[in-house]
């Protein structure tokens, strides 16, 4: 019998001092986020529990944890995986993302300081050189650094908490890896005005590019494949009636 092929996902967790149960649940989401590993990737338990020198009890825990923010879907016979969405489910989540936003820019603007609008042109500037490198996974990383950092200074807590949620959840997808140059191109002008919006104070064109910047996300998100497994078919939608 030919040797069992070691997961993906194992290949990728760190494991600095083996038999600390607290580190598995950051670890665990520390890969996911990262896009390393494609959506349905399996997260097999006992290797897991193995590699990080525990029982069972802890790495189960961390995987609920990771359930319960829609990182990892469970079936009683398959194991857990890494969730993936439907496309229908990630423009669900993008429209959550762009409700949270923008409930937290007015305040954002009201409240930042020097150095966040100084964190937000080097951010900006690292989204320029992702451009003209044609990174595509720089791009992505840096994408949702510039608007953490431009929705931060609201401190408005509990909303940015949900927003950093709703964000996680359609990581693994890695979208702005998957469309092209030339709307990563776009994406990015309006990333620019924005930021001027920004730095200028004015909250009410801020808000006016931000809803562009949005309904062009909308338009690129839609051209995701579906046929690659990066999102599930329509078809897997459970309808509640």
């Amino acid at each position: 019998m030919p040797p069992r092929r070691r997961s993906a996902l194992l290949a990728r967790l760190v494991v600095d001092e083996p038999g600390r149960p607290q580190i598995i649940l950051g670890e665990l989401r520390r890969v996911i986020l990262d896009g390393a590993v494609p959506p349905c990737t399996a997260i097999p338990l006992r290797e897991v529990a193995e590699l990080f020198g525990v029982s069972h009890i802890p790495v189960r825990e961390a995987l609920k944890t990771l359930l319960g923010e829609g990182l990892v879907t469970h079936e009683p016979h398959g194991g857990y995986t890494v969730a993936q969405l439907t496309a229908a489910e990630l423009r669900e989540m993008y429209i959550v993302r762009e409700t949270l936003e923008n409930a937290s820019l007015a305040a954002a603007v009201a409240n930042a300081s020097d150095a966040d609008r100084e964190e937000l042109r080097e951010i900006n500037a690292l989204l320029e050189q992702a451009i003209r490198d044609d990174d595509p996974a720089a791009y992505h990383r840096q994408s949702r650094h510039f608007h953490v950092a431009l929705t931060r200074p609201s401190r408005m807590f509990r909303l940015l908490h949900m927003l950093e949620s709703a964000w996680n959840v359609t990581e693994p997808v890695q979208s702005m890896v998957h469309i092209g140059r030339a709307d990563r191109v776009r994406l990015h002008t309006d990333h620019a005005l924005m930021l001027d919006a920004f730095l200028a104070r004015d909250i009410d064109r801020l808000l006016l590019i931000a809803e562009g910047h949005h309904r062009r996300l909308e338009k690129v998100i839609a051209t995701l494949p579906t046929d690659t497994g990066l999102l599930a078919p329509a078809e897997d939608i459970s309808v509640v009636q």
